[in-house]
């Protein structure tokens, strides 16, 4: 049986469901609220599970071609520069996990989602349609926009990200919590970065009070940077706000020379306020659900986010192939992912105890703690649940 699906939202998440329902052969009308479909120039990591959702979807052999097979991963220490290899992210996770870990631009990952939905259905998306309400009735689901006009259909999805308009019509405000740190963010073209610095490696610099983390996109073309340093003084939470390279250098003042290399070589500077949600209890009432972010806003710390978007996008296709009743599906959908979802919400702040912790003031004590909290059987005991998640084995 199929359905006519609305999805408030074109992001990652949004975009990712609209294919896996077209896949299934659904009707999907997504609306988002910009007037062009664009992604912030970032990179973002797909772990195996996630590489593996993006099989489910068609979509991976085309964006292999788009992003990096890092090669490994390293820890360096925030001073000193002292280097710790960690593990192989290249054959070994093939090996293991049956998938890759790649690194990739979030505007490709869009753009192939694009690609791949408007082969099969040209008409499917429609630009600068804001959310504003939502209705429901027995037998449908009506979204209302900003412009007056509204859309009908059998079940609304909302990906919708953080500020879901979504969220607030089924389950009120949310509630944020300032986690006292901001992340700045800078995409290098990779001639400016100097040549002694990993270019075919995912490097975590781990530090007192901050980290940063560096990797290829673009088949080695670019460098992505991210650096998350504790700073209680700003706490605007968006993703477009720019900052200057001596603020940043500063708040990274006494990091290593390469960590300053970098941040003098990034052509312009974002930062944002980093703020948590408590995972909410429930997704779904009667024909609509949540995707993303709009449910599972994450802090940037366990590398999930975008893959727990795509996953969901899996899952929610799985479970209207499986249940032709939409509230059935939807609930089962919610089912199936909100624990998971909620571990990995966990995980990550677990991460930024892990990554900022105070034995890392001096080398001795983070030699011992780098080989207490990073060594292969501690990354094995805290990754291997969440590399092994299997979006098409998973019980619905």
């Amino acid at each position: 049986m199929t359905h006519h699906i609305l999805i408030a939202g074109g992001g990652i998440g949004g975009m990712a469901a609209a294919l896996a329902l077209i896949n299934r052969g659904h009707k999907v009308d997504v609306y988002e609220q910009a007037a062009e479909l664009k992604e912030f120039g970032a990179g973002v990591q797909i772990s195996p599970n996630g590489t593996r959702a993006l099989h489910a979807l068609g979509v991976l052999d085309k964006l292999r071609r788009l992003s990096c097979d890092t090669a490994g991963k390293e820890v360096r220490l925030w001073n000193t520069g002292q280097t710790w290899k960690l593990f192989d992210l290249g054959a070994e996770a093939i090996e293991r996990y049956g998938f890759p870990y790649i690194t990739v631009f979030r505007p490709d990952l869009l753009q192939v989602l694009v690609d791949a939905i408007l082969a099969r259905r040209p008409d499917a998306i429609h630009l600068g349609r804001r959310a504003v309400g939502v209705m429901q009735s027995g037998g449908g689901v009506t979204l209302r926009f900003e412009d007056g006009g509204a859309a009908t259909g059998d079940a609304l999805i909302g990906a919708d990200g953080i500020h879901s308009v979504i969220r607030r019509e089924l389950f009120g405000g949310d509630n944020p919590r300032f986690f006292g740190m901001i992340a700045w963010r800078g995409v290098i073209p990779i001639e400016r970065v100097p040549p002694h610095i990993s270019r075919d490696k995912a490097t975590n610099w781990i530090g007192v009070g901050g980290h940063v983390v560096h990797y290829p996109l673009r088949a080695g073309r670019l460098m992505n940077f991210v650096g998350i340093q504790e700073r209680a003084d700003w706490q605007v939470e968006s993703w477009t706000v720019q900052g200057t390279a001596q603020e940043c250098a500063n708040d990274h003042a006494g990091w290593h020379k390469d960590v300053q290399a970098l941040i003098a070589a990034s052509p312009s500077l974002f930062k944002w306020a980093l703020m948590g949600r408590d995972p909410l209890p429930q997704w779904t009432v009667g024909r609509v659900t949540l995707l993303g972010d709009a449910c599972h806003p994450t802090l940037p710390m366990l590398a999930q986010g975008a893959v727990m978007a795509i996953e969901d996008a899996v899952i929610l296709g799985r479970c209207f192939d499986k249940y032709h009743d939409v509230a059935a599906a939807l609930a089962r959908y919610q089912d199936a992912r909100i624990a998971v979802t909620a571990r990995k919400v966990d995980g990550a702040n677990d991460n930024a105890k892990r990554f900022h912790n105070p034995a890392l003031a001096t080398e001795q004590e983070a030699a011992a703690y780098v080989e207490r909290e990073w060594s292969r059987d501690a990354i094995i005991r805290r990754y291997e649940w969440i590399f092994t998640y299997n979006v098409d084995a998973v019980e619905i």
